[in-house]
């Protein structure tokens, strides 16, 4: 539960947007140095969100064609012209960007320097390019024995298919079970995800939470992990109540037709159109508990005498009645004045929002879940230390501190211009 009372609501009147200057903001991976050697959506979302909590992430990309994802320009209807691009910042942003020939000898000898300094190797890369390049567990752990190395894949890292590459339309949002699940009977082909790297960062905040569980237990027996994650794993779990009780019953659960209200047995657990054709949700799972209250908010005071709802188990019998005197009520206004009415309304409800309207969201700004990131905004990692959202800072362009990472090892010009010149390096 929420603090709640006077006190606690001064207290979040006059905090104004963060509590903490950005300058003391909690970084829990301070000091810790994740070599990133990945491409996409998943696995860079990873390395994202140790940054947003306090990570030196190094990103390897390759030294002439860079992450395959810088050239992701069209999504859908949208087209990026022009950089900064949002579909490499939102994976990518607080990194520093290494370009890397790892077929080169050189780039190799780079890529294990940069391991024997590091804390966590994360990568993507599948066992036969792992093996190919130098990079799998033996090979980073033959020159750091103390590392945790980080795998995401597309079905796991055991089985037939453990070789065979995806991406979250495949692994996660099909295979999954997710894209079935969602669809409505009769439709042709299933109903797409919402958006880009929808599976991706879902699967990418799964692998930096585990990669921290390793951390943790490093520190506390000296011992490293291998920490897997997969696509599949991830669709499965974020699926896992619906897959538990299907496997109960016996049978698939399947998605309603598009326009019916929702629960069968609760007017107060549903969709609602406003006059403006927008939507709001309820969600009071104890219909009882809350009738009344819905029926004052909706001006129709005598419903909540009336004997058809009296109790749970009268509206559970009556909830067609429900749902048609609801969808009359909630017709008759706007949801901005809804919106308004509903501020004081006890049960769980919400608007349905676009990915648009999300931005407008003062809840949303309040809690600084969307931040600028250079001449970006985009969406902060969802877990806040200390009451307190993490500094978000611009992705890095192509390369762009390989000199710097090669001179922190405490190499030469001398030396950093022969791997140039070999192309080991940009």
């Amino acid at each position: 539960m929420s603090e709640s009372g006077p006190e606690a609501a001064a207290e979040r009147d006059h905090a104004g947007p963060s509590l903490v200057p950005d300058g003391h903001r909690s970084r829990p991976l301070e000091g810790i140095t994740v070599l990133e050697v990945a491409m996409y959506g998943f696995v860079p979302s990873a390395g994202a969100v140790l940054a947003d909590w306090g990570a030196n992430v190094i990103k390897v990309e390759h030294a002439v064609t860079g992450d395959p994802q810088r050239g992701l320009r069209q999504i859908g209807k949208f087209k990026v012209e022009g950089d900064p691009n949002p579909n490499i910042e939102h994976a990518n942003r607080g990194k520093r960007s290494i370009g890397v020939d790892m077929s080169n000898p050189g780039g190799r000898e780079v890529i294990h320097e940069l391991a024997r300094r590091a804390d966590v190797f994360l990568t993507s890369f599948l066992p036969s390019a792992r093996a190919k390049f130098g990079i799998d567990v033996d090979d980073i752990r033959a020159v750091n024995p103390k590392i945790v190395y980080a795998r995401g894949s597309a079905l796991g890292p055991r089985g037939q298919e453990s070789d065979r590459g995806g991406y979250d339309m495949t692994a996660f949002w099909c295979r999954g079970g997710v894209a079935a699940t969602i669809t409505p009977e009769g439709t042709d082909g299933m109903i797409q995800p919402p958006g880009p790297a929808f599976g991706d960062t879902i699967s990418g905040t799964n692998l930096a939470g585990g990669i921290a569980a390793a951390l943790l237990k490093r520190e506390r027996t000296g011992e490293p992990s291998v920490v897997d994650v997969s696509l599949l794993g991830s669709g499965l779990w974020s699926l896992g109540h619906t897959v538990a009780l299907s496997a109960y019953q016996g049978e698939p659960m399947l998605a309603p037709p598009p326009g019916t209200h929702g629960a069968m047995a609760n007017p107060l657990s549903g969709l609602y159109r406003t006059a403006d054709n927008r939507y709001l949700s309820f969600v009071m799972l104890q219909p009882g508990k809350f009738w009344a209250d819905v029926c004052h908010h909706i001006d129709r005071p005598e419903l909540a005498e009336d004997p058809r709802f009296a109790d749970a188990a009268q509206i559970a019998a009556n909830t067609a009645a429900g749902v048609e005197i609801l969808r009359e009520a909630i017709a008759q206004r706007t949801l901005a004045e809804w919106t308004k009415k509903f501020a004081t309304l006890e049960g769980p409800w919400a608007p349905v929002q676009d990915s648009h309207q999300v931005g407008q969201d003062e809840q949303i700004r309040s809690n600084e879940y969307i931040l600028p990131a250079g001449e970006l905004e985009l969406v902060s990692s969802p877990v806040q230390f200390d009451v307190t959202a993490p500094e978000l800072r611009p992705g890095p362009e192509f390369a762009a501190q390989t000199e710097e990472v090669l001179l922190e090892l405490g190499w030469d010009w001398e030396r950093i211009i022969e791997l140039k010149t070999s192309g080991a390096v940009a």
